[in-house]
Order: structure tokens, then sequence, then C-alpha cells
């Protein structure tokens, strides 16, 4: 209207309609074709790119709109030549040119759905949102319209992050010293979760979920705190208020979810004790319904200022049994590990309230529910759609609810459960639901057919060529996810981290993008409501790339590991790299810093003037370029698996195992010409390389260098520690090898 204003009436009844058609294609789907958008090494237009005849034809009755629409100086000096004006306004991709492609059936047959590969796997992009996290198990927002999420650790810390990014020295909440959990790679036990009472803004109510040991015993605790009355980013320490507390009979299967329903209730979702194959009683924890492990669990924790710390909501579906605990919501899980609430369709709120739940499986599958009231999910009778205790599957009081979706240990061997998209930003993934896998990081996607009520699977790829050569977008990840997040907005987020240590500061953030289609400029602008910050604020700094991918295949990690949140794992590399996101090693850079596993020998005429030479004697050996390594096993050449030696300097020493961990390992087996790592093995498992230096230490890979020496180390030479912790590695050339 404001430009339309300016023009003359003959103008505006010639003209008016084009104005509008050429503004309104800032909100195509199309945009980012239309203004050239998807080349980062080109402007971005001012006008949408036009087809020949139409832009000869406005060229002709309306050229001067042009100049309402772009202060282009290059556009203006064409004005008065139509053909060079409108091959300026051209696209090179004649298919997306304005107004052909709105009858392009072969663009628009698509529109709404995501961009996929020729084997169908969907390709997203990822924005870095924090980093430097120690095993980061959840991330939440208090609904109170500031903005703000809380991101916490498996040690026992939450941290406040503002709306721009930044972080507060000050941490949210830190129970460090109450928490019971380890340093070892895979240990189930720790600070868990936190939610956010619905009434937060309010009551200043905050609830979490952590490991503790009391007099010998382990327990899961579930806790209130209130937010401290001075600092609206801190909670109050001393306003902890046990709501309820479990005896958990191993350090395994701990659950590890909160949530509110829309109903206001507290849910609580346990583990079924750990060990394997829930060996507890006659059938188990998961299958009792008068224990409250293995469970989801539903009570009231509103206005409890006064009286009991919580009551039993009246339609909870065991209140009348005698022989069930009346908190049981539904029963036979075995660790359910991270359940969201569906916030519904935008438009129609279609599936609002959906309880979605991944739950780990045993020996063979995952599994993804639907979780309602009173239903059983069949844990320890049924493991995914099989039978895993045969006696209880066969009984016909079972009654038990199958999976939406289970799959098999090749593809992954820990299932995170994730969320459904309902955000604002990328509308193609309305009503997908996308989670992954800790052990493989593989991510995945599901999708429901409304006509048969089956949910469809797809792969979720990180996106190739140009799909996220965007500024501050990148297509690659850590490979360990922990959890999935929702932010206030309802956009997607993830969790993961390239060492499943609660010490190891390795754990990111991403927000989960799709460039296919974005939603139109301004839509999804949110103000978030002023925070008073009285800690610093540490600002942030993204630290990954973008990976440009090469053709070249990837070396694979060979699983040899039970899923960790059931098991310890080794840890495997730390990026997911960009091709599928699948855990696989980096793509090998060509020939360059590999290293023979055996010297070459050959044989030399002797040249003149040299007759002392003989024939078939050894040619004196180049010095091994710097960075080269070798494998050593038994005071010899170790074939594919040994204690790592490196050649630094004119010199061979050992490699020290502090941070030594299987992005390391891939790139030491990639030097030797092995595509696959099987393990990093520490402690001098095969033997110490005493004679020589220990020349490297604090050895930090990502997994896509071509030497050690391109990794984070110490100063060569500079280490504290000894020979006892020599590093090693085992590599394979064959996927299926045991040595």
């Amino acid at each position: 209207y404001r430009l339309s204003a300016s023009l003359d009436e003959r103008t505006y009844a010639a003209c008016a309609g084009h104005l509008q058609d050429l503004l309104c294609q800032e909100c195509s789907p199309y945009a980012a074709h239309l203004y050239d958008a998807e080349d980062p090494s080109t402007p971005v237009r001012t006008i949408p790119g036009l087809c020949q005849d139409y832009c000869m034809q406005v060229w002709q009755n309306c050229r001067s709109i042009f100049r309402s629409l772009s202060a282009d100086p290059e556009l203006i000096a064409l004005e008065s030549n139509m053909a060079k004006f409108c091959r300026y306004l051209s696209l090179e991709d004649t298919d997306y040119c304005f107004p052909h492609l709105l009858a392009n059936q072969n663009l628009n047959q698509n529109l709404g759905l995501v961009t996929a590969d020729a084997e169908g796997c969907l390709q997203l992009c990822l924005v870095e949102v924090a980093n430097g996290l120690r095993n980061p198990v959840a991330m939440v927002h208090a609904n109170d319209g500031t903005h703000r999420f809380f991101i916490a650790e498996q040690v026992g810390l939450v941290w406040t992050y503002l709306p721009d990014g930044s972080r507060l020295e000050k941490p949210f909440l830190n129970i460090s010293e109450a928490v019971l959990t380890s340093p070892w790679e895979g240990d189930e036990r720790g600070f868990l979760c936190i939610v956010f009472h619905p009434k937060f803004k309010f009551n200043g109510k905050v609830y979490v979920y952590y490991s503790v040991e009391v007099r010998y015993e382990e327990r899961i605790r579930i806790s209130e705190f209130r937010i401290s009355p001075t600092d609206m980013n801190a909670l109050d320490h001393g306003s902890e208020r046990i709501i309820l507390e479990i005896e958990e009979p191993a350090s395994n299967h701990n659950g590890g979810e909160l949530l509110f329903g829309e109903d206001e209730y507290l849910y609580i979702f346990t583990g079924d004790g750990g060990m394997a194959g829930d060996p507890f009683g006659t059938f188990g924890n998961a299958q009792n319904k008068s224990a409250l492990l293995g469970k989801v669990l539903r009570i009231d924790v509103n206005n409890n200022d006064r009286g009991p710390l919580y009551r039993i909501p009246p339609d909870n579906p065991f209140i009348s049994d005698p022989t069930a605990h009346p908190e049981v919501y539904a029963y036979g899980v075995r660790n359910m590990w991270r359940c969201s609430f569906d916030r519904g369709d935008p438009q129609t709120k279609e599936g609002k309230g959906r309880l979605f739940c991944g739950d780990v499986g045993q020996n063979k599958y995952e599994e993804v529910d639907i979780v309602e009231k009173g239903k059983n999910y069949g844990w320890r009778a049924r493991e995914g759609f099989s039978c895993y205790d045969k006696k209880l599957c066969t009984n016909s009081s079972l009654d038990d609810v199958l999976p939406i979706y289970a799959y098999p240990h090749k593809m992954g061997k820990s299932v995170t459960g994730g969320y459904i998209y309902r955000g604002c930003e990328s509308p193609n993934l309305n009503g997908l639901y996308i989670f992954g896998d800790f052990m493989s990081g593989r991510l995945m996607s599901l999708k429901e057919d409304h006509a048969t009520g089956e949910w469809q699977y797809n792969e979720i790829c990180m996106g190739t060529g140009q799909t996220c050569m965007f500024p501050g977008l990148i297509n690659n990840y850590y490979q360990y996810i922990i959890s999935f997040a929702e932010d206030e907005a309802g956009e997607l987020y993830f969790l993961s981290t390239g060492v499943p240590s609660a010490t190891a500061p390795h754990g990111v953030v991403y927000k989960v993008v799709d460039t296919s289609r974005r939603a139109p400029p301004g839509k999804c602008r949110v103000e978030p409501s002023p925070v008073k910050v009285k800690s610093k604020r540490i600002p942030f700094v993204p630290k990954e790339k973008f990976i440009m991918k090469t053709p070249t295949p990837n070396p694979r990690l060979k699983t040899t590991t039970e899923a960790p949140w059931g098991g310890v794992p080794e840890p495997r590399t730390p990026r997911t790299p960009a091709v599928d996101g699948m855990g696989r090693a980096p793509p090998p850079p060509g020939d360059r810093g590999r290293t023979p596993t055996t010297a070459a020998l050959t044989t030399a005429a002797p040249k003149p003037g040299q007759g002392g030479e003989r024939r078939g004697q050894r040619r004196k050996k180049k010095p091994p370029a710097n960075g080269a390594v070798r494998l050593m096993r038994q005071g010899r050449r170790g074939r594919g698996r040994g204690r790592v030696e490196v050649f630094i300097d004119g010199e061979w020493g050992t490699v020290c195992d502090d941070g030594w961990s299987l992005p390391a390992a891939a790139v030491v087996c990639r030097q030797l010409g092995f595509p696959y790592v099987v393990r990093a093995t520490k402690k001098a498992e095969f033997g110490e390389g005493s004679s020589l230096r220990i020349l490297l230490d604090d050895v930090q890979c990502s997994g896509q260098e071509r030497t050690l020496l391109e990794c984070s180390h110490a100063d060569v030479g500079t280490h504290n520690c000894s020979h006892e912790e020599d590093a090693g590695v085992e590599c394979s050339r064959d996927q299926g090898t045991d040595w």
C-alpha cells in the first residue's frame, strides 16, 4: 500500500497487480531460488528472477515500479534497454523464474515435503547453539515469555541461556556435590532431568530428577526447588523438598524423564531397576504394578505448600487396585529415555497431548511408543515387536500395547526419544516425529499416515551440496545423541557429545533447520519478556564448521558395545560427518599422510662412479614424514592393532592415553590404510614403549585430521603421564573382521 500510493491512477490500474506479485515472492516457498539466495558466492537479489516473456510485458507498461522495489544502481542504469534489463533479471535456472514456476508440476508436486536424497534420506541442516557442555542431558524452557532456555549437565549443574545466545556465568542450579555419577563413559547415573511447573511464572517452582547415594544405597530422587527471591536466573538452593525417592537395585536403567502434561500433573518415567532382563521377582519390576520401577508415574504436586508433598490424581488408572501403587499411570517399560507431549498442529491442534517415548531395548530392538493411561508396554515379555520372555509373551492376560515403531540393533543400540515438530520456522517438518540413537548417532523421523494409522520411517541426513551453504548453518554433529528439546517457540534442538563422560566438556546443542522451505519473513518473530540479569554474561562463540563433503567412501566404526544408558560404551567418533549422520568416521583426504605398514624393498642398478654399490642391496630409506605412525605389539610391528607410535622431528615416540578416543584412533587407522576403526585402547594394553620418549599427550581429535599433529595436543614432549598409559588402536579392513 505504501508503494502503490505513489502511483498515479493510470499506472496504478496497470501495475498495482504486478507490484503486489513481485513483493509477495519474498514469502514464496521458492524465495531462496527466486532471489538467488542459495549460492553464498552471489549477492542476494532485490528483485525476484523473472521469466523473459513476463519481464518484457512488465517492462513495456510498468518499468517505473522497479525504482520503488530496488535501489540497485546497475538495474536502474539498464532501465531504458529492455533486452539488457530483462537479461539482468533472468535466472540461470529457468525452471524457477517467476511466474512460470507456479505452474511447474515437477516443482509443485513436492512443495510440502522435506528435501530428500535418492535413497529417501531427509536432508536437514543445523545451527550450533551452545558448546563446551559436560554431557548435556536436558534443555528446557520456563514457558514464562522470556524465551530463556536452561541446559542441564549430568554432573548436576544447570545453566541459563538468554535469547541472544549468551550464557550467564552463575549457574541456575548447582547440586553437583549431591549428585551421584562418575567420569566413566556410559555411567547412567547423575542429574537426569529438570522441568518447570506450568505456573512457574506465578509459583516459581522447578522439579529435578537425579541419582543420589543414601547410606550406601543408590536411589533416584525427585525434588522441588523454588526460584531465588533475589535473582530470577537462580534457584534457591536451600528450598529443596524431596518429593519422592525410589531405591535403585543396580546402577543402570535409572529412567530420567520429568514432564508436565496439559492436565498440569507431573509425569515421572522410571527404569526397570537395571542389570539385564529385568530379573527382579517373578515377572520383573516392569510388569509388577506394586513396584514403582519400570513405570510411568503421575502425581499431583499442585498446591502442596501445606499438607502432603503430592497427591494422587483421582483418575489415575489403578487407584482402586489394592495390589498396585496408585501413582502408576502406565507400566511394562524398560528404560524410557526422553519423552515429549505433542503440542498439536499449529492450526487444527490435531495430535495435541499425545505422549511419545523412546524405550531403550535389551539385546535386539529399540522402540518408540505412544503412552496412554493404564496401558502395558510389554517389557519384559516383549522387546519391540518380538518376544523376549517367551513364557510371559504367550500369557493371554498380558494385553500389551505394541510400539508405533521398532528398529534392530544393526541400526542403533540406544534410542533417544524426540519430538513431533510443531515450530514455525520450518513448516515442512510439521507433524514429523524426529528422534535419534545414542550409540549409532543416527537421526530418524516418523510420519503418521492418517489413512492407515501407521507411521512411515525416513532417515535424516545432513544436507549435501548447497543445501546447508548458508551463513550460520552447519552439516555435521557429534554422534552421541543424548537428548532432544523444544524452545518456547516450538523449534527443535538436540544435544550430543563426542565423549560420553559426565566430566568431558564436549557437549554441543544444535538447532534443527529445514532449508527446503522457510517461514515467511517476520512470521516467526518473538518478543521476549525482559530478563533482569545479575550475573556476568558470557557471549556464545560457535566452534563447529560447515564441512564440504567429498565423494570418498567413509571409514566406518565397528559397533562392539552394548547401548549406553544400559552398558558401558567405547567412545566413538566425536562428530558425525555430513554425509549421512550415521556415526561414520570422516572421509580420508586422499593418500596424503599415509604410511605403509611394511618398509618397501627395492633393487637399484649402480650409478656410474658408484662401483662399490651392489645390485639388489636395500635402497637407503627416506625418514618417515613428520606425523607418520606405526603400530607395535610384543616388540614387533602390529598387523592392524598395537601400541601407537608417532614420528616427530626425527624420532619415534609414544602417545599418552589422556583424552585418547575413537576419533583419534580413526586418524591413525586411516593413515595406515585401514577403512575401519574398532577400538581405541588405553593403559598400555599392547605393552609399554618404555625405550621411547612420550611425545604426545592430551590428544583431542575431531576425526577429520590427516595426522595426530593436526589434532589438539600438549606441546611435543610435554606430558604428565607414564608409559603405563600408552595409547593403542585396533583397526580393520573388513567391518566384520574379528582380530
